[in-house]
């Protein structure tokens, strides 16, 4: 007989890292998907579900998540959590994809690290039940560290897996989690803190902003939230660079048809401004930058153009009043 198989959503977190070890622990072939988001909270280089994958040694399908994410993001289904998180929606959004994987790799259930009870929007019982149901995956998706305060899924029904091997782990505590972990020699997992900026107030506000002034954003747009200090004149945006790495990232990521500022010969920020080329935002950009950089006089000239500084434009450094009022999620 064949063994049986099972895909995983794996972030990289303790809970689906334990969750893959249980199924492990029973023989079961585990293979992990995992979904990368540009909302991740995390630092370029190896994911962490790459580096659960390696520990656990299990083969991971890494999918970038694109244009499709962002219309669910625009409008989900379920609505928002605090912030700009659209958790039940995302969860379904992960769990469609991922049922198209599992039937391509002959994969006889799906399987989570959802504890019931730990998150308040998206893991109570009723949310559990709805994301099922909207997913197409009824009965079909198994949550090893709760499952003995859930119905039976079908693959313990069918005895793929023992039920009596799961756990009935429920809340927001970590302590069984962490334990279990030094029982089964796991090490090495992110602290469960953070994660996702959609649940950050002055990310989600910033996204608020750019979700209401452009129709179709790009996934360059999206990543452009993450840099810089951000300001809203109408119809203008302008972003401002808070170090020299953003500085490099402001230029490599602006598009044609920005204008890039700079105050010449003191330490200073780049900035780039979005939209119509009016003398208002030029002044208002051209004047963010004087705010920033080094310089101490009260008139600053500020070079600007396209492709190159080639032209100039003397501004009154604004008051920080001023800068405030203007400014998108305050960070």
């Amino acid at each position: 007989m064949s063994k049986v198989k099972a895909l995983v959503l794996l972030s990289g977190g303790l809970d689906s890292t334990l969750a893959a070890k249980l199924l492990l622990n029973q023989g079961i072939d585990v293979e992990a998907i995992s979904f990368a988001t540009p909302f991740s909270t995390g630092k370029t280089g190896k994911s962490s579900a790459e580096k659960a994958a390696k520990q656990l040694g299990v083969p991971l399908k890494l999918v970038n998540v694109g244009s499709d994410y962002l219309k669910m993001l625009r409008n989900p289904k379920y609505s928002y959590g605090k912030n700009m998180n659209p958790c039940i929606d995302c969860k379904i959004f992960f769990l469609r994809k991922a049922k198209k994987h599992a039937k391509a790799i002959g994969a006889s259930f799906i399987v989570t690290g959802e504890v019931l009870g730990e998150r308040p929007m998206s893991q109570h019982f009723n949310a559990l039940k709805l994301i099922e149901e909207e997913a197409g995956l009824r009965g079909k998706i198994l949550r090893p560290l709760s499952a003995k305060l859930l119905p039976e899924t079908e693959a313990e029904k069918r005895g793929l897996v023992d039920r009596a091997k799961l756990l009935a782990i429920h809340g927001r505590s970590r302590k069984q989690q962490i334990q279990l972990a030094k029982e089964f020699g796991i090490t090495e997992y992110p602290s469960p803190a953070g994660g996702c900026l959609l649940t950050c107030k002055e990310y989600s506000d910033k996204l608020r902003d750019l979700f209401k002034h452009k129709k179709r954003c790009s996934m360059n747009d999206i990543f452009l939230l993450k840099v810089g200090r951000h300001f809203r004149l109408g119809k203008n945006k302008i972003i401002v660079g808070r170090n020299e790495e953003e500085n490099k990232l402001l230029v490599a990521h602006k598009s044609r048809s920005d204008y890039y500022f700079e105050v010449p010969n003191v330490g200073s920020p780049i900035t780039i401004l979005q939209g119509a080329k009016t003398k208002k935002a030029i002044q208002a950009a051209a004047a963010l930058t004087a705010f920033y950089s080094d310089a101490k006089c009260s008139e600053v000239m500020v070079k600007f153009g396209r492709e190159r500084l080639e032209k100039s434009i003397i501004v009154k450094v604004p008051a920080r009043a001023e800068v405030d009022s203007l400014r998108i999620g305050k960070d």
